[in-house]
């Protein structure tokens, strides 16, 4: 069956007379909004300002979604493309205006206006002011924007273009990458190999251009990021994320630290399969009971909402009106972006979500982290458009809360090979949310690192992902079959001003622990509380979002104790194995 989502609640198409119009507006609004750095620094200007921004924001955001959507369901189509380039230009040539209003709102004594309406967006005016100091000129501001439309937001199309057509060879037969990557959970060690040489060998006729596309993207990152004054590109994310260097540092060293733990788990698993130098890449996702696990997508939607229900009514409900209303664009296809996400459109509050579904437990998992994701956005949607923009490491704790619902659900009433089966997918999730988002990080600090040297070629940036998986996982996998470009498809390394996506899973799998734990303590009264948490993450800094659940980022305590949930789980696995 192909599911695929409806785009129609946005556009039925590029040629709607309401997309055409919105886009009009679009204009029309940077227009009028030109006048606001000429106007003085009037409280009734200001508001007028934050209701014309929300509006337009609404606005982009609706028009954006819709190209990007079809574009993602068909990288190939040139309509979209095209769009997508009329609207980045569009915006792009407001960037001098857009220099010049923050400047103007830096301006304001924030301590003398007092209507509620500023006060609600106080927030995100000071962060405003705070990040005046990064501003070029405007004329500067106007050229970056421009380039950007011709670098690397052109590099990204083209690396999206090479990875969704790119076609892998197994057994004389063409696969799209999509249905490859899902056979690394088939049951069938055979498959398991042969899809992971498969892929290795397809990545070799698009290795060039991905590298270009990756240094050109870098390359841009690290030229913006000198230009506009700050210390490091890591120091750019970090302030866009609301996030302090020193929750930073306690979290990767609390990552570093379980290391060993996440080591012996993979030796565990390797020496359980029969191997003696550790597990092999292309088995780390291998089953390791018998267990009848297949969930097509009807068994698993409902198996999602049952166990979401079960935290909450609330939460059941909306992942109900999610599949029912079809938001989820369900199976890989040619032509298709890999992986999965969530686009929340805050717009028409309502969501969309792509998935890849390959009809395992594993994909059941994934469909209730997108759901997660757009749960957020449906705790937001009372907000306004300026006031539900949250930041990267907050954006994968509702997601990863709600794995957690249903895993541990899932194992309450699961017999003990079922239990071993979730345990399983449980442990290998956290194992790449700590273990590989490490070795990701390691790989993209150095990267950065060697790129303001110059370009880097395709074998240096193979070896530096080598290096890093080494690193992070050590001996818990075998080191003759590690993964050399796993930079190639994963989108995070593509994005100029959006450096370092790597960190936040992490974040965002310890603090959905420590939720949980809260969750333990409080029953069901805590849905209440976890609601209000979500609804709060786009106008506070992270570390004040956990104060309002009274949780210390900034303690390692904290993230230990969400470490600690995990070897109890792994303990648990090991045990149970010792059984069958």
């Amino acid at each position: 069956m192909d599911k695929k989502w409806s785009l129609k609640e946005l556009y039925t198409s590029f040629e709607d007379i309401q997309f055409q119009n919105d886009l009009k507006e679009v204009e029309t609004i940077l227009n009028d909004m030109r006048k606001y750095p000429l106007l003085p620094n009037e409280q009734s200007h200001l508001i007028q300002y934050l209701e014309e921004e929300n509006h337009l924001d609404d606005l982009v955001e609706k028009l954006y979604a819709y190209v990007s959507l079809t574009m993602n369901a068909d990288t190939n189509d040139y309509e979209a493309i095209k769009y997508a380039s009329v609207i980045e230009t569009l915006l792009a040539s407001f960037a001098d205006a857009s220099a010049k209003i923050q400047k103007w709102i830096a301006q304001f004594d924030f301590q003398q206006l007092t209507d509620s309406y500023v006060q609600d967006h106080m927030f995100v005016l000071n962060e405003i002011k705070q990040q005046n100091k990064y501003l070029l000129d405007d004329q500067s501001e106007s050229v970056l924007a421009n380039m950007k439309t011709t670098g690397s937001s052109s590099w990204l199309k083209y690396k999206d273009q090479l990875i969704s057509s790119l076609e892998v060879i197994m057994d004389g037969k063409v696969y799209p990458l999509t249905e490859v990557l899902n056979m690394a959970y088939s049951k069938d060690k055979e498959i398991r190999k042969k899809a992971y040489e498969a892929e290795i060998a397809a990545y070799t006729s698009v290795e060039h251009g991905i590298a270009s596309a990756l240094n050109a993207i870098k390359g841009e990152a690290i030229t913006v990021t000198q230009l506009r004054g700050y210390d490091s590109v890591l120091q750019r994310t970090l302030i866009d994320s609301r996030m302090s260097q020193k929750t930073l540092d306690v979290l990767l060293a609390t990552m570093k630290k379980a290391l060993p733990m996440f080591e012996k788990y993979f030796q565990t698993k390797a020496q359980y399969l029969g191997y003696q130098n550790g597990l092999p890449w292309y088995d780390m996702y291998a089953p390791i009971v018998d267990v009848n696990s297949e969930y097509d997508y009807e068994k698993g939607s409902q198996f999602v909402i049952e166990q979401f229900s079960s935290f909450s009514q609330n939460l059941g409900d909306y992942a109900k009106m999610a599949i029912e209303k079809n938001w989820i664009d369900v199976y890989p296809r040619q032509g298709k972006v890999g992986g999965a996400f969530c686009n929340n459109l805050h717009c028409i509050e309502e969501s969309r979500f792509l998935l890849n579904y390959g009809n395992d437990f594993s994909d059941v998992i994934t469909m209730a982290h997108e759901l997660g994701h757009g749960f957020h956005g449906h705790c937001l949607n009372s907000q306004t458009a300026m006031n539900a923009n949250y930041p990267m490491p907050i954006a994968e704790t509702a997601s990863t809360f709600c794995e957690t619902i249903v895993k541990k659900a899932a194992l309450k009433n699961a017999s003990q090979a079922e239990q071993l089966m979730i345990l399983e997918n449980e442990l290998s999730d956290c194992a790449q949310v700590i273990v590989d988002i490490y070795s990701r990080f390691l790989f993209e600090s150095r990267l950065i690192e060697k790129r303001k040297e110059g370009p880097l070629s395709v074998a240096e940036i193979k070896d530096l992902m080598i290096e890093a998986q080494k690193e992070a996982y050590g001996h818990g996998l075998d080191q003759n079959t590690l993964h050399p470009y796993m930079w190639t498809w994963k989108p995070h390394y593509y994005e100029a001003d959006y450096a370092f996506y790597n960190f936040p899973y992490a974040f965002g799998l310890l603090l959905a622990k420590g939720l949980y734990g809260l969750y333990l303590k409080e029953g069901n009264q805590f849905a209440t509380t976890y609601e209000n948490f979500l609804s709060l993450t786009g106008k506070m800094n992270l570390e004040d979002v956990g104060k309002s659940v009274g949780i210390d980022l900034t303690s390692e305590d904290f993230w230990q104790n969400s470490i600690d949930m995990i070897q109890e789980d792994i303990y648990l696995f090991e045990r149970l194995l010792r059984e069958v």
